[in-house]
């Protein structure tokens, strides 16, 4: 007794987000699952929901595929013999979806496979469920992976924050200047600024003005 696998697949072709879905019938009851990709298209999605489909069999096993695509009933029962005898080469060249149809190729050589072209929309109601699992899979593809929201920062951490931290008053060409030195050392201007005070705190009043004295008396010598 064959097992009936229903795969549908579908794309936006505004966004060119698509997806697919794939219902299993089983006597002790259907199995179902889906995906998506951002940019695709139609006849990829097709092809992709029966890919996963076939591998959930081990070889040999007899299933019957219905798909509501002429396109991947026909590549397989009536083109793809063609195409490998010719270096999977079509009229117009190398075979589109070349990818998926040697992969889709390869599952069938090892499996007792029939195809069965189902029409879409007329009342298979796991037909229907097969398309809205592809609509499903299209959106999540769509919308992307959900991001964590940041973890709040208390109040208290803010007023810590504010008792830790002191405003600093410098002039338009002073903050140029530093904004450029920071650029240069790969870091924050205010980064730059408390790494400076820093060192001047280090030096001490003494080195700082010995220091400054001989950078002026650079500057103001001769080239």
């Amino acid at each position: 007794m064959r097992i009936v696998v229903y795969a549908d697949g579908g794309c936006d072709r505004n966004s060119g987000s698509g997806g697919w879905g794939v219902v299993i019938s089983m006597p002790e009851g259907s199995r179902e699952f889906y995906g998506g990709e951002l940019a695709t298209t139609n006849n990829r999605m097709e092809l992709t929901a029966a890919i996963p489909a076939l591998e959930e069999f081990p070889e040999s096993a007899q299933i019957e595929m219905r798909c509501d695509s002429q396109y991947v009933v026909k590549s397989m029962t009536e083109w793809v013999r063609g195409w490998k005898a010719k270096g999977w080469r079509g009229a117009k060249g190398l075979v589109q979806n070349r990818d998926l149809m040697q992969r889709l190729d390869e599952l069938v050589s090892q499996r007792d496979v029939v195809w069965t072209w189902v029409r879409g929309h007329n009342g298979d109601a796991l037909n229907e469920r097969a398309d809205r699992l592809a609509a499903k899979g299209r959106r999540e593809a769509l919308a992307g992976p959900a991001q964590p929201a940041p973890a709040p920062v208390p109040a208290s951490a803010d007023a810590e924050a504010e008792r830790r931290t002191t405003p600093v008053q410098i002039d338009f060409a002073l903050g140029l200047e530093v904004s450029l030195a920071a650029k240069r050392a790969g870091t924050t201007p205010a980064a730059f600024i408390e790494e400076a005070v820093k060192l001047v705190l280090a030096l001490g009043p003494e080195e700082v003005g010995r220091l400054h004295a001989k950078i002026k008396a650079t500057l103001a010598s001769p080239a």
